[in-house]
């Protein structure tokens, strides 16, 4: 039986981007959606494509969806919240499995608990595979390429140009925002992962001529570039969206690690962010998206701290990113074009030169 591909989460702002994406590569996914009546409009509007209904709190409604060498591609968040079912399920059926997260914990989850589960399997998880943290991984990789032997360190920055900022952003992505600021981080420091808290450093990149700080998070990076080189002792993912306000978010993100430090009231911000912080709210339209870009810029470093190489990308918005990103790891996966299994980083699962062509053709491209 041939692999299909299933999109769950078809009718919130991001499944529906990429249930339009896939149709425009000429593949027919199978949509699924909480919605019967939302998801069947879609389908229809598509060119008939098949829909079922999908609920993450009937987990069965999921494994109905899936056979063994399936892809399934997720797109329903937070996932910290609503992420684990559509996981399992995929697990469970031994199917491919990519989704949209951007969220540092989700990531670590994928990685470290149910990567080791999924390699013997011989599936493949690609978690984060859009805006977050695709072009990150591609152009840290291209810039490890270009420093050689020497590079023991790399800093990977993610910024946005134009109509940016928390009104550009979907419903979905201010959720899983939220919910991070409550979560401690990570990065690989000292040739290992090391917990830390959310925007624990901050540090400036060069955008086009121009200095811009940023604040750390955790992202699939600092997990896939040391996979490529392992000689490599520091990996850095930072996110530049935030101009002025960037020091003062690191500073209600370190209020936020004492204060959660005690008893229950970690559990009770959370509870209140998710009654007031709705995911699958909508977000912008395609006049909104079309006056933002995407910059991500990567630098690799030596042992002394030297620059080596540094690679700048700049792309369409980070929603098409998404949407194409999904869209073309999803063909490949149906196309049985995975390197390897367990949780995969994107040039790790399918190479830097096919990653790189697929980018140029979404239009990021290096400048």
């Amino acid at each position: 039986m041939p692999s299909k591909i299933v999109l769950f989460g078809a009718t919130g702002y991001t499944g529906e981007l990429t249930a339009r994406a896939m149709v425009a590569r000429g593949l027919q996914p199978v949509l699924a959606a909480r919605s019967r009546a939302r998801v069947e409009t879609l389908a229809k509007e598509l060119g008939g494509l098949e829909a079922r209904v999908a609920d993450v709190n009937a987990p069965a409604s999921l494994d109905t969806l899936l056979h063994e060498g399936d892809v399934l591609v997720t797109t329903v968040g937070p996932f910290m919240r609503w992420g684990s079912p559509a996981l399992e399920a995929a697990i469970r059926r031994r199917a491919h499995y990519l989704d949209s997260t951007g969220e540092g914990p989700f990531i670590r989850d994928v990685f470290e608990k149910a990567g080791p589960r999924a390699e013997p399997l011989g599936i493949g998880l690609l978690t984060a595979m859009g805006y977050d943290f695709v072009p990150g991984n591609l152009a840290g990789a291209m810039a490890l390429e270009r420093a050689g032997e020497e590079a023991r360190r790399v800093e990977v920055g993610y910024f946005w140009q134009g109509a940016g900022g928390a009104g550009g952003m979907s419903g979905g992505t201010r959720a899983s925002a939220a919910g991070v600021l409550f979560e401690s981080s990570f990065a690989w420091r000292g040739g290992a992962m090391r917990r830390e808290r959310g925007a624990r450093s901050v540090r400036s990149f060069n955008v086009d001529g121009r200095e811009v700080q940023a604040v750390s998070i955790g992202g699939t990076e600092h997990f896939t570039l040391p996979a490529l080189d392992p000689r490599l002792d520091e990996v850095g993912v930072y996110l530049g969206w935030f101009g002025p306000l960037t020091r003062p978010l690191q500073a209600v993100a370190a209020g936020n690690a004492a204060i959660t430090k005690v008893p229950g009231v970690k559990q009770a911000l959370t509870a209140a962010m998710a009654r007031f912080v709705k995911g699958s709210t909508g977000g912008p339209d395609e006049a909104a998206r079309d006056q933002t870009r995407s910059v991500i810029v990567a630098t690799a470093y030596d042992e002394a701290g030297k620059g080596l190489a540094t690679v700048q990308l700049t792309g369409p918005n980070g929603y098409d990113i998404t949407a194409a990103f999904l869209a073309w790891g999803a063909d490949r996966a149906a196309a049985g074009e995975i390197h390897g299994a367990g949780a995969l980083g994107p040039v790790e699962a399918f190479g830097l030169e096919p990653l790189k062509a697929a980018a140029a053709e979404y239009g990021l491209v290096e400048s």
